[in-house]
């Protein structure tokens, strides 16, 4: 499992012009899965997702969690986190799991995240999503279990 987190001051994300999720300060994640991924690696990442530390303390350094800043999580699926782009000018997806797996898996993450911090917000798997945000730092990084 792999995915893409930013530190935002806010982040929403739209299907067909309806907003399907929205959160205010907090960490806005891109999901990939891979075939091979199971519900341990859905396990582990969320649990960097909520604990890993990197807002700012009192003194300025990276030292707090999104559950410490009471901030939002917002999880948004996306199979290209897992093509393959060494090779050409096109790139390929035998990387990411198939639709119905990904979809399991996506699924048990968000109800996870959902049954561990009261603050989750979601894209919708499959669909053709618009993601807007405010990247905060910037402060981005890749997470893989």
């Amino acid at each position: 499992m792999r995915a893409v987190i930013q530190r935002v001051r806010y982040a929403s994300v739209d299907v067909n012009d309806r907003t399907t999720g929205t959160i205010e300060q907090g960490v806005m994640a891109l999901i990939g899965v891979a075939p091979e991924d199971t519900q341990t690696h859905a396990d582990k990442m969320l649990n960097k997702l909520l604990k890993l530390r990197i807002f700012s303390d009192d003194a300025g350094k990276m030292n707090l969690n999104v559950q410490q800043v009471e901030g939002g999580l917002l999880l948004v699926p996306q199979f290209t986190l897992m093509a393959n782009t060494a090779k050409g000018l096109r790139p390929g997806f035998d990387g990411a799991a198939t639709p119905v797996h990904g979809e399991a898996l996506f699924d048990y993450l968000v109800a996870q995240a959902r049954h561990a911090w009261p603050y989750v917000a979601t894209g919708e798997f499959g669909a053709d999503m618009q993601v807007s945000l405010l990247n905060d730092g910037p402060v981005t990084f890749i997470v893989e279990t």
